[in-house]
């Protein structure tokens, strides 16, 4: 009986869960699971490597960053015949990668959204469909041979939070498919043609500002790329500020009206540059429910 092979695993979020998880239901003997302290704020909506490793008897640490002599020895003494990182928030330096052979779960179908927060960049650039896709480590980001990888679709009212759900199914499903043949020294690899696609940072809230002069279906996939549990796209007027939670966009444009937040047959709406307009279902002010007639008093105080 062949023996088994041995993994060092970089892990966090929902997707490090899964994919441990896969790793161990294959057969796979996780020898060390490093991750991150978790969250109180984060793990509202994120499942924990730490519960999980407690629960089946795996080995974990928590070290501030990757790029640490103490942490390289401690992989090397684990004698990994393979290393993988599911969405690890650090980027592994060469030492570490030189141990064993390196894959990494991306949250995009690479080329396409290299970097930070792939699955929000997507929904934010009107993308119709994203995946996941596992591929070698190299000292540049998302720059390895592609292994394997599984598209989703992105509807026209998905958010990225939901998005987000259908790639952890897909990293899942990903990483079950090729370990076999990853296992036995098989498995494909693709050129990960980086002449394609594009390298995007990491988003802060921000990056959610509301520019009303751009054109609806911009604005919408704003909303869409970081509507809560991300901090939301929002507008600032009179020093409240206004958080869209839910919105669509508008079947009829709204022409007559200026760019901006504004109340219309007791229903609130987003004007945007180009008269069309976003119908918001839900909207905070200053992190509280407001209605329309509530929004409608705000801005006549505010002269809007």
């Amino acid at each position: 009986m062949q023996a088994k092979q041995r993994a060092v695993v970089f892990a966090y979020h929902n997707v490090g869960v899964r994919c441990l998880k896969v790793l161990l239901a294959g057969g796979v003997d996780v020898a060390l699971v490093v991750t991150h302290q978790d969250s109180t704020s984060e793990n509202i909506w994120f499942e924990s490597v730490i519960s999980l490793c407690q629960t089946e008897g795996v080995p974990f640490i928590t070290p501030e960053h990757a790029r640490d002599d103490e942490l390289r020895a401690q992989i090397a003494a684990a004698k990994p015949d393979l290393i993988f990182s599911f969405y690890y928030r650090h980027m592994l330096p060469e030492s570490i990668l030189a141990i064993a052979p390196a894959y990494n779960m991306h949250g995009s179908l690479l080329p396409q959204f290299r970097g930070r927060a792939p699955v929000n960049w997507a929904v934010l650039h009107g993308a119709t469909e994203t995946g996941a896709t596992l591929h070698e480590m190299t000292v540049k980001p998302d720059a390895g041979a592609i292994v394997a990888q599984t598209a989703v679709p992105i509807l026209p009212d998905d958010t990225a939070h939901e998005v987000f759900g259908k790639v952890t199914v897909a990293a899942e499903q990903t990483l079950w498919n090729i370990l076999p043949s990853l296992l036995a020294g098989s498995a494909p690899r693709t050129l990960n043609d980086l002449s394609q696609g594009g390298y995007f940072g990491g988003r802060k809230p921000e990056d959610g500002r509301i520019d009303w002069s751009q054109p609806a279906a911009q604005v919408y996939n704003l909303h869409r790329a970081v509507a809560p549990p991300y901090p939301g796209a929002f507008t600032d007027i009179n020093g409240r500020r206004y958080v869209i939670e839910r919105a669509r966009l508008y079947k009829d444009p709204l022409p007559s009206l200026p760019p901006g937040l504004a109340v219309v047959d007791n229903g609130i709406f987003g004007v945007c540059g180009d008269g069309g307009a976003l119908a918001i279902h839900s909207l905070l002010a200053d992190g509280l429910p407001i209605s329309a007639a509530e929004l409608k008093a705000n801005l006549s105080a505010s002269g809007e």
